[in-house]
């Protein structure tokens, strides 16, 4: 799941980093969580004011035992003929509006533009760039 996300944010030209959460910040639900952070220019203030850019969590990929499962009730048949509750997985593939942000942010040009990464281009009808400043 997680090399999914590693190849969506290569393909959008994004910096991002993996980030192993410790067991004291898991909710009840989770067994194991990781957050994807993407770099975020404007996040993050230096001493005069200014922002410093900062990572921020993008994504993030749980494991989560049979917690989910025994809710559902989603079982499966051992080898042994018993009822055993699956595990299950969850990823945050794609979060709109938290993804928007970096790719807002490190892909705006001099002229006020946002460069289109070259994997959104054909989505957008080719367009290579949006926006701008007005003349």
């Amino acid at each position: 799941m997680i090399g999914i996300v590693e190849e969506l944010l290569q393909a959008l030209e994004l910096p991002y980093r993996l980030l192993q959460c410790c067991t004291g910040d898991l909710g009840q639900k989770n067994a194991d969580m990781i957050d994807i952070e993407c770099w975020i220019p404007g996040r993050g203030d230096d001493d005069d004011g200014r922002p410093s850019g900062e990572f921020g969590e993008t994504h993030s990929a749980s494991r989560l035992y049979d917690f989910q499962c025994r809710r559902l009730n989603l079982r499966y048949r051992g080898e042994d003929g018993k009822t055993v509750f699956c595990h299950s997985l969850n990823n945050t593939v794609v979060a709109s509006p938290r993804i928007l942000i970096p790719i807002l942010e490190m892909h705006q040009q001099a002229d006020g533009t946002i460069r289109i990464p070259e994997a959104l281009q054909p989505f957008m009808g080719g367009q290579a760039t949006i926006g701008g400043y007005p003349a």
